[in-house]
């Protein structure tokens, strides 16, 4: 039983992996709630997928940092400047 409840965490760290590279691209605050669950379960075993799940994951949360930090300037300069410097943007 130990066994399978060890190689379904080693699974589930890796979807979680998979899942916060994904959401950093559409939401990024998810991407980084998903690779942080997904590095704890990576921790919790010391299998070949819960290794590239570790590494799935922190590179999610990093990705997800980049782009929400990319996503709040864009919108603090949108929200200084206004809508009407972008160019061909119909206002």
């Amino acid at each position: 039983m130990a066994d399978k409840k060890s190689g379904e965490r080693g699974i589930i760290a890796y979807v979680f992996g998979v899942l916060s590279i994904v959401m950093a691209f559409f939401t990024p605050l998810a991407g980084i709630v998903f690779g942080i669950i997904g590095l704890v379960q990576s921790k919790k075993e010391k299998t070949p997928l819960s290794k590239r799940a570790k590494k799935l994951s922190t590179i999610g949360i990093v990705l997800s940092l980049i782009l929400f930090a990319i996503t709040i300037a864009l919108t603090a300069y949108l929200a200084t400047k206004g809508m009407g410097v972008l160019p061909n943007f119909p206002a």
